[in-house]
């Protein structure tokens, strides 16, 4: 057990939902009507092999838990609300997969359309079946990510739609809440907090955070913010856009990220990393979190702890690694990791040997 017990004390139970929960942190009127599912209270576990292996404190921010499975219903929340607050109709997004399926699910709730562009063979099919069946509108095209946020950009400035990507800076807004919870859950701010980097809004929303939880006083220190890219797929690190970027973790399959200019400030503030790691790396991660801590997470999300495992940290520090989005995103990735048994007689003599009893 941790010293401090299974950090999960946020529970669902009473939960109004982040808008509501952190109203005075967020920029919404008093008399705003709030799109809600119920996001946020997501549990913060303790990993005690992780803990064992690098002789610190580890802690998962699981946002699978969230209602579409990922960390995007945090900033849709918003986004939504304030895309009705303005008169919007219709909304728009460019997707790797988790922003469609939360944009479709916020959309429905607010009964208004929802467009989605998504890169043709690029996209987790669990993905694409949430924001089908939520009832978006959904375009695959003939290019990647950075080529379908092109042309939401555009659309945006030309059609009476809201774009729900994390330029929206109600997106940025409503992921900072996840570095609130943490520090609700710990009671302090984490030593070094480790998260996956694709388009880069997530590690941008979550120094924000901290920051606006120091300022408030809710917390007193900052922690070191370490994002961890895809080696296929790893612009900051290589120091500009990659043309056609390739990982198996599609949530941060992502060339040319939007909050690239966020991301170097979190990391240059707080004194952090951004590196990058192999698709390796991150699939012996993402089976080390489900055998050793029984965390199920998508490939992206094992990225941050595929950056603690190869990074020298000081013993007896805190560490938060965000899990962003539930490993049923992509089970066909799950599939190709195990062996199906074959099927055996139903005897207890055939089922003693395959156990080997």
């Amino acid at each position: 057990m941790s010293p401090l017990g299974t950090v999960n004390e946020s529970s669902k139970l009473g939960w109004r939902g982040l808008i509501e929960e952190y109203r005075a942190f967020l920029p919404v009127r008093p008399d705003t009507k709030v799109i809600s599912l119920g996001e946020g209270a997501t549990p913060l576990i303790y990993a005690r092999h992780l803990s064992e292996l690098k002789s610190a404190n580890v802690y998962l921010k699981f946002e699978g838990a969230n209602p579409t499975g990922s960390f995007k219903d945090r900033g849709m929340t918003l986004a939504i609300t304030k895309a009705i607050e303005a008169g919007s109709k219709a909304v728009v997004c460019a997707s790797t997969g988790n922003t469609s399926a939360s944009a479709a699910a916020y959309a429905t709730a607010a009964d208004v359309s929802c467009i989605v562009l998504i890169p043709a063979g690029y996209i987790a099919l669990g993905k694409l079946a949430q924001a089908l069946i939520y009832g978006a509108k959904v375009v695959q095209i003939r290019g990647n990510f950075d080529k379908a946020l092109e042309i939401v950009r555009e659309l945006g400035e030309t059609k009476p739609v809201t774009v729900v990507n994390s330029i929206n800076p109600y997106r940025i807004e409503g992921q900072k809440t996840g570095a609130f919870e943490v520090v609700d859950q710990l009671g302090f701010a984490p030593d070094y907090h480790f998260i996956p980097v694709g388009n880069a809004g997530n590690i941008t929303a979550y120094w924000k955070g901290y920051n606006e939880y120091v300022s408030a006083g809710k917390c007193d220190t900052l922690p070191k913010m370490i994002g961890v890219q895809a080696a296929g797929a790893a612009p900051i690190v290589l120091g500009h856009p990659v043309e056609n970027p390739d990982t198996i973790a599609t949530a941060i399959r992502i060339g040319n990220p939007a909050s690239w200019k966020g991301a170097l400030l979190a990391k240059s503030e707080s004194g952090g990393d951004i590196f990058s790691v192999t698709d390796s790396e991150i699939l012996f991660a993402y089976r080390m979190l489900a055998k050793s801590e029984s965390v199920f997470c998508e490939p992206a999300s094992a990225s941050s702890v595929a950056g603690l495992i190869k990074t020298d940290i000081t013993p007896g520090s805190s560490v938060v690694c965000v899990l962003t989005g539930h490993g049923l995103k992509d089970p066909d990735t799950a599939i190709s990791q195990i062996e199906v048994p074959n099927a055996v007689d139903a005897t207890i003599e055939a089922i003693s040997e395959a156990i080997f009893l």
